[in-house]
């Protein structure tokens, strides 16, 4: 590409930036995880359309940099090749004039953006990065980065945030306010956190339109897949059954295809942020990588996906809300997420660090009958008795107290106190 095209595209997504208006947007929580002065590249990854790029720029905007952009998410840029890089670098600086900072908005779409990244590393300036690809990223990062990368994964919004954009109080006691939280926790299990649907009537085509962008550019495109139908059949299958294991041999079955393409299928969504999976919890290494429990990165890929069959199960959408708000708080701490799970119980969610359990999780979205409530709490302490655990929580959608039982002492928290961070 000549300079000249590349002059025209970086000017056109210059007014592009300084159109956007951040003034009712809330601040999210992954930006004390960025950093302005390090000399290490700030990558921040994440599903598509969940807030990257948004972060990014109110981070730099409101620590007042003077910062230049490229958004390579561009059909203009389809093209690009990595021996063009230098000319766009020229186009930046001739639009921007001189800048210390740079973002690069979906750079993975360019084969070599690693070493070109690393050049400007070496050159002083600071650089913010986004991606919507986990391995890619993470491979090219460990190749070429390593030491030399600040990575921060984003999600769609939390229910604080949620609650924050929708002008829900998040601390009053009034009947009124738990009232109101409580009705702000029910449309978000149904709803989910993707920024640009507070805005968009037309939520079923939203989301459809960027299920097949995820299927067809982050994936299909980019590991050069075949058979596509099996991968979109496949990706609807495994969103319908949100929070059960995998297991190779039955999609393979289901759909026609080898244990392995199931296996590669399953990664490949997990890369695309689509899909999440959660390693059982065992001292042995072998037991830890088989049959990973599924979930999804927002709820709105089950309830506003087309064909789906997973809207009545309400008690899943709550666990797979704290799943995700788990990783959103522990990740950044070096904790591990697991789940648990015996002959005889499980729990839903190990919180660990360095192979030491720190905490127990069961989520019940409602444990008003015995035989829930038993099992919840069986399966918590049978947990605790064999991971040497004292601390012991079950999420419910409304009840609160502590269960004392054959020694054991339960938490029960409702869910919105625990998703706010109370």
């Amino acid at each position: 590409m000549n300079t000249q095209t590349l002059l025209s595209i970086v000017a056109d997504q210059r007014e592009e930036l300084l159109a956007n208006d951040y003034s009712e947007l809330c601040h999210r929580s992954e930006e004390s995880q960025l950093d302005l002065k390090s000399n290490m590249a700030q990558v921040v990854i994440g599903v598509r359309r969940c807030g990257k790029s948004t972060l990014c720029e109110m981070f730099l905007k409101q620590k007042g940099v003077d910062f230049a952009y490229v958004n390579f998410d561009d059909d203009r840029l389809g093209n690009m090749e990595s021996n063009d890089l230098d000319r766009l670098l020229e186009a930046l600086y001739m639009t921007y004039g001189e800048f210390e900072y740079l973002f690069l908005d979906e750079i993975q779409n360019i084969e070599g953006w690693p070493l070109f990244v690393n050049r400007l590393l070496r050159q002083k300036l600071h650089i913010f990065i986004t991606g919507s690809n986990s391995k890619l990223l993470s491979n090219e990062l460990s190749t070429h980065l390593t030491g030399r990368n600040n990575k921060v994964e984003l999600y769609p919004f939390s229910f604080s945030e949620y609650c924050a954009m929708k002008k829900v109080d998040a601390t009053s006691l009034s009947t009124k306010a738990k009232a109101f939280r409580k009705g702000a926790l029910q449309e978000y299990l149904q709803q989910g956190g993707f920024p640009e649907l507070f805005n968009e009537s037309n939520r079923r085509g939203y989301i459809n339109g960027l299920l097949d962008a995820i299927i067809r550019n982050d994936i299909a495109k980019r590991f050069k897949v075949r058979n596509v139908e099996a991968l979109r059949r496949i990706s609807a299958y495994l969103a319908d059954n949100y929070c059960q294991e995998f297991v190779a041999k039955t999609v393979g079955e289901l759909f026609g295809v080898s244990n392995h393409t199931a296996e590669n299928y399953y990664s490949y969504l997990k890369e695309a942020f689509l899909l999440i999976g959660v390693n059982r919890f065992s001292y042995k290494s072998k037991d830890r990588v088989r049959n990973e429990k599924v979930y999804v990165v927002d709820t709105a890929f089950v309830t506003e996906r087309k064909d789906n069959f997973s809207l009545e199960n309400i008690g899943w959408k709550l666990e797979n809300v704290v799943c995700v708000e788990l990783l959103r708080r522990y990740r950044p701490a070096y904790c591990d997420v697991f789940y648990y799970k015996d002959a005889s119980s499980q729990v839903d969610f190990v919180i660990a660090k360095d192979g030491n359990v720190q905490e127990l999780i069961q989520v019940s979205y409602d444990i008003s009958t015995e035989k829930t409530r038993n099992r919840e709490i069986r399966g918590l302490k049978n947990a605790s008795k064999k991971l040497n655990c004292n601390n012991l929580t079950l999420i419910t959608f409304e009840e609160h107290g502590t269960i004392e039982e054959d020694g054991y002492t339960i938490n029960v928290i409702p869910a919105t106190e625990w998703l706010l961070g109370k």
